[in-house]
């Protein structure tokens, strides 16, 4: 029987969905992080662990090499990378892409439709007829507008600003210098801080009525409108808002554009590809 595998994986773990060809879920597994541009060789241990995990509970007695596999990863964009990574995978079909690529999946099934994904980094996908692009998530240097890592960052240079009279300061402002330990500290934390640790300070804007907080958020939301805006050329999609802010940014844009729920997740999308796979002539 022929058996069919979608794995998502990420920076703090991935998982794994295994299922028969009507798409009937037989096993499911989860292992480490899976971010090939930072560690393919920890990756590729993460997919085969919860590869192995989903195989045990299927009892089908089927090896890796028996699979059909659609691996939504970070750092899947990375086409060096991805090829490494194939080369140490045993599977006897498989595609690899970005774990963006298999959230929208996930989240628009089929359909025509515009997806933003917004937690500790960001990312923006658009199908329209069957062809679903990926666009935005270039990381927390060089993008990830609206994340949580952002909107963190963006605070802790807010604060400096405000204590070098730039900005008004602000009670929240205050707060943050004064925990950091003025502008030193808070430059020492940048100096080792990663998107994690920026992104634990979002709720603090997400959450507050200061002015310095609103202004923060209002200028997250403007630029995400406008990426939306942009996404969708002129015509009216329906727009899918994801991840730990995707609920506050719903919020403020539900007048705006047509707003649905996701159908599914990251996995259940990758699992959806993999099966595609099997369809293909």
């Amino acid at each position: 029987m022929a058996l069919f595998l979608g794995v998502d994986g990420g920076g703090t773990g991935c998982r794994a969905l295994l299922a028969d060809p009507t798409g009937r879920i037989l096993g499911q597994g989860t292992g480490g992080p899976a971010n090939i541009n930072t560690d393919i060789d920890l990756a590729a241990a993460s997919i085969m662990a919860a590869t192995t995990e989903a195989l045990a509970q299927s009892r089908t007695g089927a090896s890796p090499a028996d699979l059909t596999a659609a691996l939504g990863l970070a750092g899947g964009s990375m086409s060096s990378a991805a090829a490494r990574l194939e080369a140490m995978l045993p599977f006897a079909h498989m595609r690899i892409v970005n774990d963006g690529i298999t959230a929208a999946r996930g989240a628009l099934g089929r359909d025509d439709g515009i997806l933003a994904a917004m937690g500790t980094g960001s990312v923006f996908a658009v199908q329209r007829g069957g062809t679903l692009r990926q666009v935005g998530g270039r990381g927390f240097l060089m993008g990830d507008e609206g994340s949580g890592a952002v909107l963190g960052r963006n605070l802790l240079a807010r604060a400096m600003r405000a204590a070098d009279g730039f900005h008004p300061m602000s009670p929240l402002l205050a707060q943050v210098l004064d925990e950091f330990g003025g502008i030193e500290g808070i430059i020492a934390f940048g100096n080792t801080a990663r998107p994690g640790d920026f992104a634990r300070l979002a709720p603090r804007i997400l959450t507050s009525e200061d002015p310095a907080a609103r202004a923060i958020f209002d200028a997250a939301l403007a630029e995400l409108d406008a990426s939306i805006s942009a996404l969708q050329q002129g015509d009216r999609l329906p727009v899918v808002l994801t991840g730990g802010l995707g609920p506050y940014y719903a919020a403020r844009l539900a007048d705006r554009w047509p707003l649905r729920p996701a159908l599914g997740d990251s996995v259940s999308g990758a699992l959806a590809m993999a099966l595609e796979i099997g369809e293909a002539p």
